[in-house]
């Protein structure tokens, strides 16, 4: 049993993820999810500073502050709800070619976690 258990530690501590972060902290990307049969896109710069989304033709910006090289907070500049005013937690999973996965919650409800995929578009 216990040469079970050290095979396996060893083959799993052997697994890593490429999460090469600070290649997409700046860049326009963008987002596809798919929602009642649909798919709707968004398209985001993302500079040292800001983020300014592009959504339906609708513009709207954000302040970042990187917790880390792999994660940061959104908070939006106008915010037009209460909902809108607390800050949005994204984790970068993993990074592959021109995309990375990640996952995203409230602040305030980390429990309630999504995830998606984004894509760069250019630099």
């Amino acid at each position: 049993m216990k040469r079970v258990l050290f095979l396996l530690l060893l083959l799993t501590s052997c697994y890593s993820v490429e999460r090469n972060c600070v290649d997409f902290k700046t860049g326009v990307f963008e987002f596809s999810s798919s929602i009642n049969d649909s798919i709707i896109t968004s398209t985001f710069i993302r500079t040292d500073k800001y983020e300014i989304e592009t959504f339906n033709g609708v513009k709207d910006s954000s302040i970042i502050k990187w917790v880390n090289d792999c994660e940061f907070l959104l908070t939006k500049i106008r915010p037009k709800t209460n909902q809108e005013k607390r800050p949005i937690r994204i984790k970068i999973l993993r990074t592959y070619g021109d995309q990375y996965d990640f996952e995203f919650s409230g602040v305030n409800n980390p429990d309630k976690i999504s995830r998606g995929t984004v894509k760069r578009v250019s630099n």
